[in-house]
């Protein structure tokens, strides 16, 4: 079995259901070398063709290594509604000892036991879309992404009122709201990045950083 050193930097996508398929499809479209693995045989006919993709049972350890997936830097586990088999192929992966295993799950209780046998990352599609969605649906926020639990956040919004008209350094937006202006995008005109020096206008958007908190207090003036 090679070494995690000697492992190549292309990617396993176990389970093609959405979150797999669109990992494994964006990989592809960006010239990453991917490989997909699938039992059931309805999706693998939907995907033949479209991404490489085998058909294998990856629950079974014999399997994997057959398909060779010793060879994989990364794997991400895109089967979750079975906890026994995300479970099962997540063990298998850890004893191949695969570098960087990412694996989906549908609660936090899921999430502890991946993580506990091995997943180097758990992702939650589900829990951090509604999340997203919940700040987007006030109309405030345009965009939210959030970088760290609880922590550092990114927002597109539309611009406040009260900073019409003044540039950045002028409304003290972070000694002010604690938050800072990244760049503004203004109708018809490219990104720009934001500077003490730049004018905000009604029609700009804003990309701003900041504790979410902070963010939400700010966006709340807009």
């Amino acid at each position: 079995m090679p070494s995690p050193a000697d492992r190549t930097d292309s990617t396993l996508v176990i389970g093609l259901g959405r979150f797999g398929s669109a990992v494994a499809a964006t990989l592809d479209r960006l010239g990453r070398e991917v490989l997909a693995v699938e039992s059931n045989p309805s999706l693998v006919r939907q995907w033949t063709g479209r991404i490489p993709l085998v058909e294998a049972d990856a629950t079974d350890p014999e399997a994997l290594e057959q398909l060779g997936a010793t060879e994989f830097g990364t794997a991400v586990v895109g089967v979750a509604t079975s906890l026994e088999a995300s479970v099962l192929i997540t063990g298998n992966l850890v004893d191949l000892e695969t570098p960087q295993i990412w694996a989906k799950a549908v609660s936090r209780a899921h999430g502890r036991i991946l993580q506990r046998i091995g997943a180097h990352h758990v992702v939650y599609p589900e829990f951090d879309a509604g999340q997203r969605a919940a700040h987007l649906v006030s109309g405030r926020m345009l965009d939210y992404i959030e970088m760290e639990k609880g922590g550092f956040t990114i927002v597109k919004m539309r611009s406040p009122a009260e900073l019409h008209g003044f540039t950045i350094g002028e409304s003290k937006v972070r000694s002010r709201y604690g938050v800072t202006i990244f760049g503004l995008m203004s109708p018809g005109e490219p990104f720009e990045y934001a500077t003490s020096e730049t004018l905000v206008s009604a029609s700009d958007v804003l990309v701003v950083g900041g504790d979410a908190s902070l963010l939400e207090r700010f966006a709340l003036r807009s």
